[in-house]
């Protein structure tokens, strides 16, 4: 797929020139680094969620990355997240596909190992892993990346961040720091784990919370 790409996908997205860095009052924490823009790649992330959280904050340039066009208007790079990796972004908050990885998927994994969809997906999760990008952050359900690289540094919940929901989030960082919660609230509903088969399942499992999504913009920009 290399240079196939479409990196301003959306048509009510902003050209490059035009990116919006100056519209929101919340203030930013210590991690910047004083550049005219703090440039952060969203891998793996058609909804637009995390990346649109990133934009919120003064000074911060977000585009995300994926094979879908995005679902909600903003820079977004629609093609392989190799295309654009290089580039000198500041950090990297990456959605790995987990489909060939999470231990939900035990039962299949014997086939999986067979074919090579897992070393495919291993590879995969390695190649953002070992990015030079400075601050990096995966996040993937519980895995065996925990047993085939290292244990994640922090297993996050919905409900610590304004979701009254149950869903394990594996967090492996590079130069950030550990996520704080910001709103632990009553409710551990397992509404993903319930959602029922149909075509939109992995993607509406796939969708980061708004109010995770809002820390990392907070706590890591």
């Amino acid at each position: 797929m290399t240079g196939k790409g479409k990196i301003w996908e959306n048509s009510r997205a902003p050209r490059p020139a035009a990116v919006v860095t100056g519209c929101s009052s919340r203030r930013r924490p210590p991690l910047q680094m004083n550049n005219p823009s703090f440039k952060v790649l969203v891998a793996c992330e058609f909804s637009g969620i995390v990346r649109d959280a990133m934009n919120a904050i003064s000074g911060v340039e977000a585009t995300s990355c994926d094979l879908l066009p995005a679902e909600s208007p903003g820079p977004h790079y629609q093609g392989d997240v190799r295309d654009v990796i290089d580039y000198p972004w500041d950090l990297m908050i990456a959605h790995p596909p987990c489909t060939h990885q999470s231990v939900s998927g035990a039962r299949y994994f014997k086939g999986k190992r067979f074919d090579g969809r897992q070393q495919a997906g291993v590879s995969f999760f390695m190649m953002l892993a070992k990015s030079d990008i400075p601050r990096i952050a995966l996040e993937n359900p519980v895995s065996i990346m925990s047993s085939l690289w290292r244990k994640p540094d922090q297993i996050i919940q919905p409900w610590q961040f304004g979701h009254g929901e149950t869903k394990a989030t594996c967090l492996w960082l590079k130069g950030l720091p550990k996520l704080e919660p910001t709103k632990i609230v009553d409710g551990r509903e397992t509404r993903v784990h319930r959602m029922p088969p149909g075509k939109d399942r992995g993607k509406d499992r796939s969708r980061t919370y708004p109010g995770i999504a809002n820390a990392f913009a907070d706590q890591w920009t």
